[in-house]
């Protein structure tokens, strides 16, 4: 018996947004997705966002859309907290603690909003394990990964690109997509060099928007009648720089991945769809890898002359663009990936990108950096009808 389905799903079509405020985007993406469900405020009792949450967090953005609820969660995992928060609506429902439950996500770094760093949430943790306390930034961080990734596996530039590439052809069939215009591998590696191997357009975008989901218990999905995600399996994850002993070879993807699977009954050959985290190129090989879509180091082969365009390769990915050519709000892109894998179990992406007869799907999302320390959360969908 299913613990939960997703039954209603919104992405704020905003990537520029002046003038709003958090609160304004909150209640436009939440409104959206309880809309798409056929439900109204009124038949929410469960919340759950991030740490970004205006005034005091949840009790007062829900007072704010209108929830009265009776269980609630705002925390910080990143890029990773939407993925992880599926599974944790679900224990939720599962527990009889609520019913229906909302999950949103509002960002607007384009109005200067910034993402709290894990220094400022927990300063004495973040000096002994997170680089920032070295002075570096993100694209150095993500850049030691894709380094030692060539190291090891003889990975090129060129294989990088073209996943940015792939990103770029998908969504150019998205007209809410940040970037529309086609790239060619050359454009991305003629693109800035910002921390060596990695070119501005191995970087994802920065956006502003947001997205929200309803996850409801299996009776109220019935009595609705909408066709829905089932929530299969859910595993979460975390990963240090261990002090300065850091294996750069693996993430926590790989232990979130095993979870998932475990608990779906289900393998890397099940899945028709994946909804990979793609805040940079190198993102996508290692989750490729960890998650058992390719032996390790075969990520690179796998990838290059277009692999992971739609009906290219064994696996379609990211058929909105994803992060780096589509959405990426508040400088997390978990959500944009779960609206993604819920439109396509649900058959509703690109007519062209769609995936025939979809049974499985995967999100998997990665929060803070890859190259220190960081949370990993995956889930693995089916189609409810």
């Amino acid at each position: 018996m299913p613990a939960a389905v997703i039954i209603g799903a919104f992405e704020h079509p905003g990537r520029r947004l002046p003038g709003y405020s958090l609160a304004r985007v909150h209640q436009e993406v939440v409104a959206g997705a309880l809309a798409d469900a056929g439900l109204s405020p009124q038949d929410v009792d469960g919340f759950f966002t991030d740490s970004t949450a205006p005034g005091h967090g949840v009790l007062d953005l829900a007072q704010h859309l209108g929830l009265a609820v009776t269980y609630s969660a705002s925390s910080e995992m990143g890029g990773s907290s939407y993925v992880a928060y599926v599974g944790h609506a679900a224990a939720a429902i599962a527990a009889g603690k609520c019913r229906v439950a909302v999950i949103s996500l509002a960002g607007l770094p384009a109005q200067g909003q910034k993402l709290p760093t894990v220094g400022e949430i927990a300063p004495s943790i973040a000096f002994h394990q997170d680089g920032r306390a070295g002075g570096y930034g993100p694209v150095a961080d993500y850049a030691m990964v894709a380094r030692r990734h060539m190291h090891e596996h003889g990975t090129t530039p060129e294989q990088l690109a073209w996943v940015k590439v792939a990103s770029s052809r998908h969504a150019a069939k998205n007209p809410n997509a940040f970037l529309r215009d086609e790239v060619t591998v050359e454009e991305v590696l003629e693109s800035p060099l910002i921390a060596d191997p990695l070119h501005r357009m191995d970087c994802c975008v920065v956006t502003d928007g947001g997205g929200a989901v309803v996850v409801v218990h299996p009776d109220v999905a019935r009595d609705l009648g909408r066709t829905g995600a089932v929530l299969h399996g859910h595993g979460e994850a975390t990963k240090s720089s261990l002090v300065g002993e850091v294996d750069l070879s693996y993430s926590a993807i790989r232990r979130s991945g095993e979870l998932a699977y475990a608990e779906a009954g289900v393998g890397p050959s099940d899945i028709g769809y994946a909804s990979l985290y793609d805040s940079f190129t190198i993102t996508v090989l290692m989750a490729l890898e960890d998650l058992g879509f390719c032996k390790r180091g075969e990520a690179g082969p796998l990838v290059e002359d277009g692999g992971l365009v739609a009906g290219s390769g064994p696996l379609t990915i990211n058929t909105d663009g994803g992060g780096l050519s589509n959405n990426h709000p508040g400088n997390r892109g978990g959500m944009s990936r779960l609206i993604e894998a819920v439109r396509q179990v649900r058959g509703e992406a690109h007519v062209e990108l769609q995936v025939p007869d979809l049974e499985w799907a995967l999100v998997s999302g990665t929060g803070f950096r890859l190259g220190s320390s960081h949370y990993s959360s995956t889930i693995v969908l089916g189609r409810f009808a």
